[in-house]
């Protein structure tokens, strides 16, 4: 696919039981396994794999470069 050519392969992973297992979400290419001791460690191992940068945008940014994104997240959570 172009994208993947263009951007690269956007990688997800996912666990079954003992198998964490990956592929492209864009493609379905470069597809891959691995096999743990146990359901939690695959489950941590992939949770901890997929787990990605843009989630939390402005959360561990420096202070006053990005001060005005931090401002609009402070403003745009509802209130409780």
């Amino acid at each position: 696919m172009w994208k993947c050519r263009l951007l690269g392969h956007e990688v997800r992973f996912g666990a079954e039981g003992p198998t964490m297992s990956w592929a492209c979400e864009r493609c379905g290419g470069q597809s891959g396994s691995k096999t743990y001791g146990s359901a939690a460690e695959a489950q941590k191992f992939a949770a901890a794999f997929d787990h990605r940068d843009s989630d939390d945008i402005g959360q561990r940014a420096p202070f006053l470069g990005m001060f005005p994104l931090r401002l609009w997240r402070l403003f745009r959570k509802p209130k409780r």
